[in-house]
């Protein structure tokens, strides 16, 4: 009968701990989209800061804003990003101390409580966070000198100078 009772309460802990999966599974794909975004704006910068010589002076200054946003998108990236990993070792946590909470016999409630309270807080900082690098990103994509550009004016500058 002791058998029954503690397989009874280890399925009905699995059963417990699907709803915490599936918030890790949610919190791995933020994590996928945030890092590409990472990605999209440091390779931007990098675009930026290679054609940067080349911009005449009333293009130089848009870029350089355009720099010190895609700077401040990076940081809030990184910011979300740890967020994000933390809400998800809360998580990874909470279905720890609740599957040892089936074998010990300590009222593991009030941990595992506090463990999804701290694991949705830091995804919602995430979640705020990466609004502000969405909503930098779409004003900043308004004001944009595109790279082309620049190489069509270096490329203008040579031929009135070989003139």
């Amino acid at each position: 009968m002791a058998v029954d009772s503690h397989v009874f309460d280890i399925t009905r802990t699995i059963q417990l701990a699907i709803a915490p999966v599936f918030l890790l599974t949610a919190i791995g794909t933020i994590i996928n989209v945030l890092i590409a975004r990472l990605a999209r704006a440091v390779d931007r910068r990098r675009i930026l800061e290679e054609h940067l010589p080349h911009y005449s002076e009333d293009r130089r200054e848009p870029a350089e804003r355009e720099m010190a946003l895609l700077n401040r998108r990076i940081v809030l990236v990184l910011w979300s990003t740890a967020l994000a990993v933390l809400s998800a070792l809360m998580v990874c946590l909470l279905i720890g101390t609740a599957f040892s909470g089936a074998y010990v016999a300590l009222d593991l409630s009030r941990p595992v409580a506090i463990l999804f309270i701290a694991a949705v807080t830091a995804l919602t900082g995430c979640l705020l966070l990466f609004l502000r690098e969405i909503s930098i990103s779409a004003f900043s994509s308004r004001q944009t000198p595109s790279p082309q550009a620049a190489a069509r004016e270096a490329l203008r500058n040579e031929t009135e100078k070989a003139k």
